[in-house]
């Protein structure tokens, strides 16, 4: 009877231990939740040094790692007692099934190799729904006390809700990235609408309109309509349709550069040709070796309607005369900003009563619908002749308009600019 009272006495001492270690366990799950949920530990660096002072306070470990790299943000690394440095090689370590393994169990790969050199006895891995990204690894206990199985288990119960925070966390710092990207190009699309003129001038004997839609916020395409003041009572006005290499931001800061470029250099130079090799000079020697700016400059003196142009490489301008009859204004020298020494050559022509000219960047006729088929200058140059007699307005919307009604809904791959000038 003694004897069963004693096995019965030792039975209870065990079930208490074991009552308490899981009250131990439940009250460090809880406060590890409650400090992962708390407005303090929503940076990733703080969740890893939780978890890591977490895990090492449950079985007084004084030798730890927990590392994690997500693609886009900075490694995580919070380590005590070793010197790790985090490879991405080791992601590839990290596929086996099981939410945590002794160290000596791994399969012989260079992530186990470090481990092992670090004295590393434990290690659980972090794993999100694309994969593993990081892991905690867990030196010896005190006394050199094993881990049972449901240490492994609990080990990775709180890993398991660590791997959540990090989540939650790294899509916060995401959304909040976006949302100040977006901020800062809604800001961006604010300035560079500034650099389009706020309103074209008013010129006698002529109707001119102009419209410009970035394939993106920002985009790279400019126009522009500058008067220049001639000797006596002339005063001539310079129409510029210009389409920078790329798109976005970066190309929207070029888009500003040729801007202030032509504006800075206008009516200093004595012709179009000289104010474009100026031009090409100053772009060439500001601008890197890949970026490049395609332009049609065409002056003209409203009296008279006579005109010159220089085209640096752009899309020929189109001229629909009264008559029906067309010409197109070719280029008369390379893109702006791409060589040095560049010379250009000037075309010269006359706008009379009723000739409408076109400039336009080539997300006009280059524009793609479904079927990835092109718009295509023939098709431009039958709207503009078609509705020749129109208001310029009118025949930019027209012309937009059969752009749409081309794409058919199709993304708008590039900047598409237009400008009209119609001698009346």
């Amino acid at each position: 009877m003694p004897a069963v009272n004693a096995r019965s006495h030792a039975q209870v001492q065990r079930l208490n231990r074991r009552l308490d270690q899981k009250i131990h366990e439940l009250r460090t799950m809880l406060e590890l939740v409650r400090a992962l949920t708390s407005t303090e530990a929503d940076e990733p660096h703080e969740i890893a040094h939780l978890l890591g002072l977490t895990l090492a306070g449950q079985w007084a470990i004084g030798r730890y790692a927990v590392m994690a790299a997500r693609r886009g943000h900075d490694v995580l690394a919070r380590q005590q007692g070793t010197r790790l440095e985090w490879r991405d090689a080791w992601r590839a370590d990290l596929q086996w099934g099981a939410d945590a393994m002794p160290v000596a169990a791994m399969t012989a790969c260079p992530l186990r190799d470090a481990l092992a050199a670090e004295r590393l006895e434990v290690i659980f891995p972090l794993r999100a729904s694309a994969g593993p990204f990081g892991f905690v690894a867990l030196g010896t206990r005190p006394g050199g006390q094993a881990f049972g199985e449901t240490d492994l288990e609990f080990g990775a119960g709180l890993v398991a809700q660590a791997v959540v925070a990090f989540e939650n966390a790294w899509h916060v710092r995401e959304l909040l990235v976006t949302k100040q990207m977006e901020r800062e190009l809604a800001l961006a699309a604010g300035i560079q609408q500034g650099l389009f003129p706020a309103e074209l001038p008013q010129l006698d004997r002529c109707d001119i309109a102009a419209a410009s839609r970035p394939a993106r916020q920002v985009g790279g395409d400019y126009y522009d309509a500058l008067t220049i003041a001639g000797g006596g009572t002339s005063q001539r006005c310079l129409f510029c349709v210009a389409d920078v290499s790329g798109k976005g931001i970066a190309a929207s800061l070029l888009m500003s550069n040729i801007q202030a470029t032509l504006r800075a250099l206008l009516g200093r130079e004595a012709s179009l040709a000289e104010l474009a090799r100026v031009t090409n000079e100053l772009l060439y020697a500001s601008t890197p070796g890949n970026r490049y700016v395609t332009a049609i400059l065409l002056s003209l003196d409203p009296t008279t309607g006579e005109c010159q142009y220089v085209n640096a490489g752009h899309n020929e301008g189109l001229v629909v005369r009264a008559d029906g009859t067309s010409i197109l204004l070719p280029a008369t020298g390379l893109a702006l900003g791409m060589f040095p020494g560049v010379l250009y050559e000037e075309g010269r022509l006359t706008l009379r009563a009723g000739d409408v000219a076109v400039l336009y960047s080539d997300g006009v006729t280059e524009a793609l619908n479904a079927g990835d088929e092109e718009y295509e200058l023939p098709r431009l140059l039958r709207v503009v002749s078609s509705n020749a007699a129109l208001p310029a307005p009118a025949l930019v919307e027209t012309i937009l308009a059969d752009v749409d009604a081309f794409v058919a809904g199709a993304p708008q791959h590039d900047d598409i600019t237009l400008f009209v000038v119609r001698r009346l």
